[in-house]
């Protein structure tokens, strides 16, 4: 049996596609499960949504591909949210509001660091950052 296989990714819609489908057919044609961490539509009908797909490895590529093949810019999260160094002053504030972990102290280096594969983009890292180190770049 295969194994289950989870990612989370960014879509990101034309005006031309916003009305198709394409979430649908990812349940019924590749058999994938899904989460909806974030959606949205900008007046002039372009979105954004933000996915945790689950399934086997094999259906979560085909599943890749068949978006890809429709017109559709696909990325992992992990692109969209970074955590900019060179601003963190590692006082360690984001911590409190990361549900995921995906930000956590490093008691070796006493810093913070971050695991884009954690993130589930939900920005509450970015409000509670005085220094504005977290950036999420949605659009």
């Amino acid at each position: 049996m295969d194994k289950t296989y989870s990612k989370k990714i960014v879509i990101r819609y034309t005006p031309e596609i916003v009305d198709q489908p394409i979430v649908c057919r990812l349940v019924q044609v590749y058999d994938l499960t899904f989460n909806i961490l974030r959606a949205r539509v900008s007046q002039r009908r372009e979105g954004l949504l933000v996915l945790e797909l689950t399934g086997t490895k094999k259906n979560f590529d085909r599943g890749i591909n068949y978006l890809k093949e429709s017109g559709l810019k696909v990325e992992p999260l992990s692109k969209s949210v970074t955590q900019n160094v060179e601003k963190c002053v590692h006082c360690g504030a984001c911590l409190a509001f990361c549900s995921t972990n995906a930000l956590y102290f490093d008691d070796t280096t006493m810093k913070v660091l971050f695991d884009p594969e954690k993130c589930n983009g939900c920005e509450f890292c970015v409000t509670a950052c005085p220094a504005r180190a977290m950036e999420i770049d949605l659009l």
